[in-house]
């Protein structure tokens, strides 16, 4: 029986230069990979008018129920200046007991953990009563609308169940153990342009300048009180990360000018909400002003939360008995695919320490990576016992 090895495996899907949307052969490998181990593989190729397309893989094994699901992407964020590296960053390389390469950290090493796990598990219990399947996607560190969410849109139409799904992203701060992702805030981006008229900034009475209208809405928005938080979530919060007139004259009232900001929100809000509470600062500051204003948003995801349940204490149980620490369940962090899984199936999410993901020289501690695949692999004993 095969049994795969996570190091050599991570090293293997690190020498693809999957930088997204870009698949590069990853998918393909990764296909091949779990067909020698049993899996019926589907890959999907996803993509839009504006945009590249996107390989995605679900592969699956067994056919019954209960079906346990792996989650997870390929895909990997831009390298940055190569020469910042202390090696290739797809020419991965153990140094001092850590595996350093683009994607050790997020999260190919814990696809690797994922397989390396499976085949230990299929080894042991080759007549287990349910299914194992792993959704894949190339499409999560963009804007992530060809990948899981599709995929999702997919097993919905082919009335494919999930009965339970791990996703490895990285969830630790520091240390494998310490964190257990049960939910996720929401995300909401607002492009705001504030339109005046042009003038000379020696006849202001002759122009109608949007700076100082923009700089009202901005500072009111930025000191909205959206919440105290909640049990599970921290507070709400809205941050502004962009602001251009794209004036290029130090004597002109520009006509135009616009700004970027973010919330990221807790399930007290709903993004129609939050729109709706937004677009009425900008109504009333335009209309005092005898401005106008353009707005358009850009919804990464509600928030939501899996309420823990047997199999979410079952799944912390296993990590404090291999790490000895008890993960804490938080819903802390940024947007993950969990967001599009969890309308079809209860999730949690789990994997490495991420404090060198998206950095120069993003590594992984190859004990880290032992032990995560003994902690994969245990679940599955735990959950299909």
């Amino acid at each position: 029986m095969l049994i795969i090895n996570e190091l050599k495996l991570a090293k293997e899907l690190i020498k693809f230069p999957s930088i997204t949307p870009v698949d590069a052969g990853t998918i393909n490998f990764l296909s091949r990979k779990l067909r020698s181990l049993g899996f019926k593989c589907k890959i999907l190729e996803f993509k839009t008018k504006t945009s590249k397309p996107v390989k995605n893989l679900y592969a699956r094994l067994g056919k019954s129920r209960p079906n346990f699901c792996y989650a997870g992407h390929t895909d990997v964020v831009p390298p940055g200046n190569i020469n910042d590296w202390t090696v290739n960053p797809f020419k991965p390389t153990v140094k001092k007991n850590n595996l350093i390469g683009r994607g050790a950290n997020d999260m190919k090493s814990s696809i690797a953990c994922f397989v390396a796990a499976v085949s230990r598990f299929k080894a042991r219990n080759k007549k287990f009563k349910g299914s194992l399947s792993l959704l894949i996607t190339g499409d999560e560190e963009g804007i992530a609308i060809n990948g899981t969410k599709r995929v999702v849109e997919y097993l919905k139409k082919e009335r494919e169940k999930i009965d339970f799904c791990l996703v490895g992203e990285p969830t630790n701060p520091s240390k494998l153990g310490q964190m257990m992702k049960i939910g996720r805030r929401g995300s909401i981006t607002g492009y705001l342009t504030v339109c005046g008229t042009q003038g000379h900034v020696a006849y202001p009475r002759d122009a109608n300048n949007p700076v100082p209208v923009m700089a009202k809405i901005l500072d009111r928005i930025e000191n909205i009180k959206l919440d105290q938080g909640t049990k599970n979530f921290q507070p709400s919060n809205l941050e502004i990360v962009k602001m251009n007139t794209e004036n290029t004259a130090d004597n002109v009232i520009p006509a135009k000018i616009t700004a970027t900001f973010n919330i990221r929100f807790n399930n007290k809000h709903s993004s129609s909400s939050l729109k709706k509470k937004l677009n009425n600062v900008f109504k009333n500051a335009c209309r005092k002003s005898k401005c106008s204003f353009k707005i358009s948003y850009m919804v990464s995801g509600d928030a939501f939360l899996t309420i823990p349940n047997k199999t979410t204490y079952m799944i912390q149980k296993t990590i404090k008995k291999i790490t000895k620490i008890k993960p804490k369940l938080s819903t802390s962090g940024g947007t993950s695919d969990a967001r599009f899984i969890r309308k079809i199936s209860p999730c949690v999410e789990f994997g490495l320490a991420g404090k060198t993901m998206h950095k120069v020289d993003e590594a992984v501690s190859v004990s880290d990576l032992k032990k995560l695949t003994h902690i994969y692999h245990n679940i599955l004993i735990n959950y299909f016992k």
